[in-house]
């Protein structure tokens, strides 16, 4: 993140709104990712571009609006080692089981 503008990469939102939230579309991007109005293809290509290697999954066809695609649904996320990880991570998975 950049510490001066608040702002993360679009990619970065996508992937945790996906998560948080279930769907992604463009404009819960660019509220999350703080981005300046303008940036909407950018982020429009973004979206387009995980669709692509199967992080996220287009809703019923459309472009506007994803949920989590098989890459990120079947990824190794909650057995990872978080011993050597710093305490002072911007992020850390937590499993509930």
């Amino acid at each position: 993140m950049c510490r001066e503008t608040k702002r993360e990469p679009a990619w970065v939102s996508s992937i945790r709104l996906a998560f948080l939230e279930g769907q992604v579309d463009v404009d819960s991007v660019m509220e999350e990712a703080n981005l300046i109005p303008g940036r909407e293809g950018t982020v429009r290509d973004v979206l387009s571009t995980m669709a692509d290697r199967n992080l996220l999954k287009p809703v019923d066809g459309t472009e506007n609006r994803y949920v989590p695609g098989p890459v990120l649904l079947e990824s190794d996320r909650y057995d990872l080692d978080f011993t050597k990880a710093s305490d002072g991570g911007a992020h850390r998975w937590r499993s509930t089981g």
